[in-house]
C-alpha cells in the first residue's frame, strides 16, 4: 500500500504467512481470487525457527529455513502479494465485509478472511526469566543456539518442540539438561529416542523451574523444584530454552469466534467458525495435531471454501439487484 492510513478493498486477506497462510496464498491466486497476504514478518512463521525438518513428505530432510523460501517463492510464482504488515484487529462489519486494520493504520476490506496468524510461545513466568531474556533465556533454538557454544544449558519441557530442540542444541553446547514436570515425555516416540540416545541430554523428572538466576552478566543458573517431593536445587547453566507450547494469536479477533479452552478456533471440516466468512488454518484450529503437513491440508480445504462462500455472495448479490 502506498500510504500509512490507507484503504483497500479485496475479496480474500489472509493474516499469517507460515506454512498454511503461503498454501492459502498458493491457493487462493490459482482460483483467481483478489487477495492479499498479511506477514509482520519474514515468511515462514515457526519454519524460520526450525533447521531439520524430516517428517514433510517427498523432502527426506530439510532446513526449515530453506523450505520457507520455497513455499514463499512457489506461492509467488501464482502471483500472491505477500505484505510486511502487523495486523492489529479483525471486525466483522454489519454489512458482512471484515475490516482488517494493520499497526499502520492501513485498513484492508475484504468479503472474506482466512485466518493463519499462528501463535506465540508460552512463558514459564518465573522471576528472572524476562529479566535475563536475551540475556541467557531464549525461545527459539535455531536463533541464539549458536551462542552458547561449548556451555552447559537446559531446556523446559516435554513435547515435540522441546525434544526436537534439545536434540538440535547438542551440536552446539557439552552439556543439556532436559527439565520436564512429569515423569514421561509427550512427544513422538521417534523424538524420544533422539533425545534418550543423545550423550549430552540428561533428563531431570518432575521438576519445575522456580526462578532464573543471574547477575549483571547474564543468566547463570536455575532453582528447581522436584513436583513430588517440593525439595529445591540448584542447577548451574548459562542458558535456559523454553518450548512449553504456543498460546495462538486469536486475540486479534474483535468479534466473539467458539472456541475451546486453549483459545483454539472452532471449525467444521470446511474450516468455518461460527463468524460466517471467517476461515482458519494451521496452528490456531482446534485439532488433535499441529504439524506442517496438517497445516497445509487446512489451507487447501480453508481457500475452497473460502472460494465457494465467496461466489454464494455474488450469486446471492445478482439475485437480489435482478
Amino acid at each position: 500500500m502506498a500510504e500509512t492510513g490507507s484503504e483497500r478493498k479485496v475479496e480474500l486477506v489472509i493474516v499469517g504467512g507460515g506454512p498454511a497462510g503461503l498454501t492459502a496464498g498458493l491457493y487462493a491466486k490459482r482460483t483467481e481470487l483478489d487477495t492479499v497476504l498479511l506477514e509482520r514478518g519474514l515468511p515462514g512463521g515457526q519454519l524460520l525457527n526450525t533447521e531439520l525438518i524430516d517428517d514433510y513428505p517427498g523432502l527426506p530432510e530439510i532446513d526449515g529455513r530453506e523450505l520457507a523460501e520455497l513455499m514463499t517463492k512457489h506461492a509467488q510464482k501464482f502471483g500472491l502479494e505477500i505484505q510486511t504488515a502487523a495486523v492489529q484487529a479483525i471486525k466483522k462489519l454489519e454489512n458482512g465485509d471484515f475490516r482488517v486494520t494493520t499497526e499502520g493504520d492501513d485498513v484492508y476490506i475484504a468479503r472474506a478472511v482466512i485466518l493463519t496468524a499462528g501463535g506465540t510461545p508460552n512463558k514459564l513466568e518465573v522471576p528472572g526469566e524476562v529479566e535475563y531474556s536475551g540475556r541467557g533465556v531464549s525461545y527459539c533454538a535455531i536463533c541464539d543456539g549458536a551462542f552458547f557454544k561449548g556451555e552447559t544449558i537446559a531446556v523446559a519441557g516435554g513435547g515435540d518442540a522441546a525434544t526436537e530442540e534439545a536434540d538440535f542444541l547438542t551440536r552446539y553446547v557439552d552439556k543439556l539438561y532436559l527439565i520436564h514436570r512429569r515423569d514421561e515425555l509427550r512427544a513422538q516416540k521417534i523424538l524420544q529416542n533422539r533425545v534418550f540416545e543423545n550423550p549430552k541430554i540428561e533428563i531431570i523428572w518432575d521438576t519445575v523451574v522456580e526462578e532464573v538466576l543471574g547477575d549483571e552478566k547474564g543468566m547463570n543458573g536455575l532453582r528447581l523444584r522436584n513436583v513430588r517431593t517440593d525439595e529445591e536445587s540448584r542447577l548451574d547453566a548459562t542458558g535456559l530454552f523454553v518450548f512449553i507450547g504456543f498460546l495462538p494469536n486469536t486475540g486479534l479477533l474483535e468479534d466473539h469466534a467458539e472456541h475451546d479452552a486453549g483459545g483454539y478456533l472452532i471449525t467444521d471440516r470446511d474450516m468455518r467458525t461460527s463468524i460466517p466468512g471467517l476461515f482458519v488454518a494451521g496452528d490456531v484450529r482446534a485439532q488433535l495435531t499441529r504439524q506442517i503437513t496438517t497445516a497445509v491440508g487446512d489451507a487447501t480445504t480453508a481457500v475452497i471454501a473460502a472460494e465457494k462462500y465467496l461466489t454464494e455472495l455474488k450469486e446471492a448479490e445478482a439475485t437480489a439487484t435482478a
